[in-house]
């Protein structure tokens, strides 16, 4: 045996690799001896001489082997250890001696190494099997039995061995012995950043609970120049009352001690509130804790921001929902009486998406001052939403007092704004109920004064209203079409007619437009104008959107192919969802070619200069799609942007082409318009014609296509096939 590994070790032989072929090469050299020598004996003695041969060229291959396996082995700096099943030492290196070296002089062949680690534990090998002797050698020969990942493990003389086993597939175990002692005390100094980092921190030794070392913070927060507090007891910084737990508190595991927070003294007496945060580290080679001490004032003062903030809008500094609840549950408690105005703003979305979120928040901000410079001492105002605020008047009963503020508090908000060097123009309208006839509880107080808003919204925007009791019945009754719209997207019942645009030039159909309608089973046919909106407010925009881009794609397969489809996009379906995506798996399940559908979007979303949308416009032109903006000239158009946009064709609004023909101003829009879309090449289709005098008017202007009851109503697709096979419709349908 060699000296530099343990005697008795063995090592298991393999075949050598030539053993499948050795019965047909003997066969192959018996029959060439007979053949030879005509003799059968002959070839048997051959026969067994070949064999001797191979076995002492395997024996030998194996012993070359073993040899190499040893040197291997000695070779790495690692240590390495081979158990069999049972755990029994097999083989191992020097490497391996010598990081267990307190225990070496037990290591045999044979022995189990559950036996040397118990008698380790005995002479204190392993720090951390203190007080828990039989539970630390339980846990180790788990792991031992189910190796899998690596773990760690401190020795007396302050070393920690990265320990990384493996399973043999004879059920033995392959050990490897990395010392990491160096490495772990670099990570810890790197990684706590301990000298610069702003929190007071102190090192202390485990078993004197001497302080080591502190930073430059704790010297500066505890008013200890230089080194004075190294060498010192923490019991020097607390006071007497709390030194029956300092052991425990400064220790690797202090339990509940961690959770509560614990007074500290500075060098000059005084007293703080600290919370205490520890690990266990070494220390040049000395087991001990780093300690964070967090000054408990900071923390106090960082309770009553967070307070704040859970009361208050940090947009605009009013109450937020919580604590308008709250004051309005301190007026009604007060028996006073008093008013709750829900504000909402009307056409802050559509100034949001033109100008964007920045201006959006900005302008929140200037409404949010008007509000609160409006109201007289003891009202309070809050931002309850997005674009709503809550006031409360206290003691207000009387109706002209409450009129009058509602009426400073709409004349405030609308009046112009300059947001970003840009004007900006909103409004207000409010909805109101009165404490305590319309709610003894703030919830419902806030609620009738929310209803109200929303029937201020329905009817008449700019406006204020008071709660009614039959507002709840409305209310359910809007509910109520919601769930009916939901179940009616889901159920198919929604249908998609088609109105026909037509070329001006020719008189033939270009293209249908797709519109979707709502034959209600009780209510009979419900507008578009209703339901629509309807459906953005429930989050069902998407789905009703992908029902009619679906619906209408597989209904243009079957008209002829110089026939396109128009379908509409919310700007809402931007939001909710991929639209790109939508389009292209839309076409590739129906098969409709792309060139042939037109999305008409509106000139609000045009406006918004987002990414998102950007990616998605050019996205889809890229695919092939025809791009319109729909409704040009109604929302806040800047021509100059139009450059910016990848469209394709641009529709007029229908307010524009109404009575033309005697309009001289409208003539002038139109005719800018269409010469706007023969500069950039951009097709011109006018909305809503409907005599023959606006059709004629169009066609001197020089419009390319028009849409309108003059040449047909949105129509079913059964009605609409025979309509296209005419080429030329009639021009009243």
């Amino acid at each position: 045996m060699r000296k530099d590994l343990k005697r008795g070790t063995s090592v298991k032989r393999c075949a050598p690799r030539g053993r499948k072929s050795l019965r047909p090469a003997l066969k192959v050299l018996s029959v060439d001896v007979a053949a030879r020598h005509g003799g059968r004996r002959v070839a048997d003695m051959s026969e067994l001489e070949a064999a001797l041969s191979i076995a002492r060229a395997a024996t030998e291959e194996a012993r070359t082997a073993d040899a190499r396996l040893r040197d291997a082995l000695e070779i790495l700096p690692q240590g390495i250890v081979f158990l069999d099943s049972e755990g029994r030492y097999v083989l191992w290196n020097e490497q391996y001696a010598k990081i267990y070296h307190r225990t070496a002089d037990l290591f045999n062949v044979g022995v189990k190494l559950a036996d040397t680690l118990r008698v380790g534990v005995m002479r204190g090998d392993y720090p951390d099997a203190k007080g828990r002797e039989e539970e630390w050698i339980a846990e180790r020969l788990q792991k031992l039995k189910r190796p899998s990942e690596r773990h760690e493990q401190w020795l007396s003389d302050g070393r920690c061995i990265l320990i990384d086993e493996r399973a043999t597939a004879d059920g033995g175990v392959i050990g490897l012995r990395i010392d990491i002692t160096e490495l772990k005390e670099r990570e810890a100094s790197f990684r706590l950043l301990f000298e610069a980092n702003p929190v007071p921190m102190f090192v202390v030794a485990r078993n004197t609970n001497t302080i080591l070392s502190v930073n430059a913070a704790a010297r500066d927060h505890y008013l200890y120049p230089g080194d004075q507090l190294i060498g010192r007891n923490v019991h020097s910084l607390h006071p007497g009352e709390d030194h029956p737990q300092i052991d425990m508190l400064y220790s690797p595991a202090p339990g509940r001690l961690a959770e509560r927070t614990w007074r500290h003294l500075k060098q000059d007496g005084t007293e703080i509130e600290v919370a205490l945060f520890s690990q266990a580290i070494v220390h040049d080679r000395t087991p001990a804790l780093l300690v964070a001490a967090v000054d408990i004032t900071e923390r106090r003062r960082a309770e009553a921001q967070a307070a704040y903030l859970s009361r208050h809008d940090p947009l605009t500094g009013l109450a937020n929902r919580a604590r308008h609840l709250e004051q309005v549950s301190e007026m009604l408690a007060a028996d006073h009486g008093g008013a709750s105005l829900c504000i909402g703003l009307d056409n802050f979305k559509s100034v949001n998406e033109t100008m964007g979120p920045i201006a959006g928040d900005l302008l929140l901000q200037a409404v949010a001052r008007r509000i609160r410079n409006t109201l007289r001492a003891g009202s309070t105002a809050a931002r309850v939403g997005g674009d709503e605020f809550g006031v409360i008047l206290p003691g207000a009963v009387n109706p002209e007092e409450i009129n009058s503020v509602a009426l400073r508090l709409i004349s405030a908000i609308s009046a112009p704004y300059m947001i970003q060097g840009q004007h900006a123009t909103i409004g207000a309208s409010i909805g109101i109920a009165i404490a305590p006839q319309d709610g003894d509880e703030a919830s419902q107080l806030l609620k009738n004064a929310n209803l109200a808003l929303s029937q201020t919204k329905l009817t008449h925007k700019g406006a204020f209203r008071y709660f009614e009791e039959e507002m709840h019945a409305r209310a359910q009754g809007r509910r109520r079409l919601e769930q009916d719209l939901r179940i009616a997207i889901e159920r198919d019942g929604l249908a998609v007619h088609y109105q026909p645009l037509i070329s001006l030039s020719t008189g033939r159909i270009v293209a249908a437009e797709a519109l979707v309608r709502w034959s209600h089973g009780e209510r009979g046919f419900i507008p578009p104008q209703e339901f629509i909106p309807l459906a953005e407010e429930a989050g069902l925009i998407w789905q009703l959107g992908r029902t009619v881009l679906r619906r209408a794609c597989r209904d243009a397969t079957a008209w002829p192919q110089d026939v396109s489809v128009a379908v509409n996009l919310s700007p809402m379906q931007f939001r909710c969802g991929n639209v790109f995506e939508l389009v292209k798996e839309t076409l590739e399940a129906t098969g409709l070619a792309p060139d042939r559908l037109e999305v008409e979007i509106t000139e609000s979303l045009f406006l918004e200069r987002s990414n998102l949308v950007l990616d998605a416009l050019a996205d889809l032109r890229e695919l092939g799609v025809c791009i319109a903006m729909d409704d040009f000239g109604t929302g806040y158009s800047a021509l100059g942007y139009l450059t910016s946009f990848p469209f394709d064709k641009i529709k007029i609004d229908r307010s524009f082409v109404s009575g033309i023909e005697t309009h001289v101003e409208k003539q002038a829009v139109v005719r800018a318009i269409v010469g706007l879309g023969e500069t950039l090449g951009k097709k011109t289709v006018a909305e809503g014609i409907e005599t023959a005098d606006e059709l004629a008017c169009l066609r001197m202007i020089g419009c390319e296509q028009g849409q309108g009851y003059l040449f047909s109503k949105a129509r079913p697709q059964e009605a609409l096939l025979p309509f296209i096979g005419k080429r030329k419709p009639r021009r009243v349908a």
